[in-house]
Order: C-alpha cells, then sequence, then structure tokens
C-alpha cells in the first residue's frame, strides 16, 4: 500500500477555511487569553477582539496544548494515514513547535514537525504545497521539501499602525528598534531569522502602504508567485492592495485576500495589514 502523508499546521497560517478543507489540511488551534476567557483562537468573535485591543484589554496568547496534537495526530492515523507532516509557526515566536514535538512522541506512526521559521501565509503557502505534494502521491520526504522551499523563499511584508500590540505581547523582535517612531511615521516590517524585523519607516499610512506594494512587487521578480494579502478587520485599502498587485505582477499564479488569525492579529492590532510573496517552483 503506498504511503498516504498528512499534513497538519496551526491557526497562524491564517489558511481559510475552505483551502484546508480542499487539501484536507489539519488546522491545530492556537490558543487565546481575553478578560479571563481562555479558549481555541477560533472560537472568539473577531469584531470582539478588535474592540477589545482598542480598549486596552489584556490579551495573551499561547500555544495549543501537546493534547490538541495528540488527538489531531491520532485522528490523521485513524483515517489511514502512514504518516505526518506537521509545519508550525516559528520557534522563535511561539513554543507551537514544541508542544507539537512533545504529542509526535506519543504517536504509533513518524510525526515529522517542521519550525517554518515564519507565520501568516508564508506558513499557510507552506501547508499547501505540502498537500498538494502529498495528494500526488510523494513520500514524507518529498512532502517536507515543498513545505521547506516555500517556508525558505515565502516573504512578508507587515504593515502597522502602531508598534505598541507588539511590544505588549513582547514578538517585537528586532523590531525594538522602532519604538521611537513618531506617531506620524508608519512602520514596515517582515520576518527574517524567525522573527519580526523592521523594513522601513514611511510617513503616512497610505505611502506605507505604497511602499508596501512596491516591496511585493519587487520580490515578485517576474517570477510566477502565489501573492496573499492579509487583514485584521476590515479596512479602506486590502482590496486596492491586491488590484495594484493584480495589475502588476502578470506572471501571478494564484492571489487572495484573507483574514489573519486572531492570535496574529491580536499581536500586529487593529488595522494591520500584509502582503505574502510566495514563489511557485
Amino acid at each position: 500500500m503506498p504511503a498516504r502523508i498528512a499534513v497538519i499546521t496551526d491557526s497562524s497560517s491564517c489558511l481559510p477555511d475552505l483551502v484546508a478543507s480542499r487539501w484536507a489540511i489539519g488546522v491545530v488551534q492556537i490558543q487565546l487569553n481575553l478578560g479571563g476567557h481562555f479558549d481555541d483562537e477560533n472560537r472568539f468573535d473577531r469584531g470582539a477582539v478588535i474592540d477589545a485591543l482598542r480598549a486596552g484589554q489584556v490579551l495573551t496568547t499561547s500555544p495549543p496544548d501537546p493534547g490538541a496534537f495528540f488527538w489531531t495526530y491520532q485522528e490523521a492515523a485513524a483515517s489511514g494515514a502512514t504518516a505526518i507532516v506537521s509545519v508550525h509557526i516559528s520557534g522563535r515566536m511561539s513554543d507551537t513547535v514544541r508542544a507539537a514535538r512533545e504529542a509526535a512522541q506519543q504517536v504509533r506512526i513518524p510525526v515529522h514537525v517542521l519550525d517554518s521559521r515564519t507565520t501568516g501565509m508564508s506558513l499557510g503557502f507552506a501547508a499547501v504545497s505540502a498537500a498538494r505534494a502529498a495528494a500526488a502521491g510523494a513520500d514524507a520526504a518529498r512532502v517536507i521539501e515543498a513545505a521547506e522551499r516555500r517556508c525558505f523563499t515565502s516573504t512578508e511584508f507587515i504593515y502597522v499602525d502602531t508598534l505598541e500590540y507588539l511590544r505588549r505581547g513582547g514578538r517585537i523582535g528586532a523590531a525594538q528598534a522602532m519604538l521611537g517612531t513618531a506617531f506620524s511615521i508608519k512602520p514596515l516590517l517582515t520576518v527574517k531569522d524567525g522573527e519580526v524585523a523592521p523594513l522601513a519607516r514611511v510617513p503616512g499610512t497610505r505611502r506605507a502602504l505604497a511602499k508596501m506594494v512596491d516591496l511585493a512587487v519587487k520580490k515578485s521578480g517576474g517570477f510566477r508567485a502565489d501573492i496573499a494579502v492579509t487583514r485584521f478587520g476590515a479596512s479602506d485599502h486590502e482590496l486596492e492592495i491586491g488590484r495594484q498587485i493584480e495589475r502588476r505582477v502578470p506572471a501571478m499564479a494564484e492571489s487572495m485576500v484573507v483574514e489573519a488569525s486572531t492570535v496574529i492579529g491580536a499581536h500586529l492590532g487593529p488595522g494591520a495589514l500584509g502582503i505574502t510573496v510566495s514563489p511557485v517552483y
């Protein structure tokens, strides 16, 4: 019997439900604690979380319990998987990888846990590539290769209105140096070496978003690429950003506008926007 490889990721991947379902990707939920209410992030109302952030309420996040991974892995094995590739948010941002590895030791089939060293749709596209390879009959080594290639070649461009939410959550990384940015100067960020890192300072929101689009178009470099625009809360900008990218990246393979996971949004803050550029090979 040929091997059947199951692909698992976590909710920081921002994968829309329809995409995860289409490729049979298991998604383990990261945990959110808002006002003493602790639960899977997808059980929280997004609008209520945004309102709570703006009101200055204390909000914290936690990796999934190892038990959540264990039962997800067990379900995959019971459904006929002979091995699992489990790809997750950077270990420098979350202990999710550690929880996954702890659970993997308790499962009767091989579980290969990958630290993506990224998050958001860079992770999401990696999970899709892995699942696509698995669906085509690839063995575990080739499924891992497909995931790692997308992780290492994808780029996140991130706009935040303020660095305050990253500072509160302790996820600011190398962007700490930008904390003194004046109110009118908007920071652009990326993910580098597994953590949030500074990219540019730009005066005003519109100029910052235009700069982010320019960077994304340049990064695509004429290569075929999947591109995602990620938002945390609806704004007037994400659809226009998507249209601009479609006009300026003729070699684009797939484009989508997605909602940031609530956990990512909690760290970036209301109004955050991102662009993921993920080359297709």
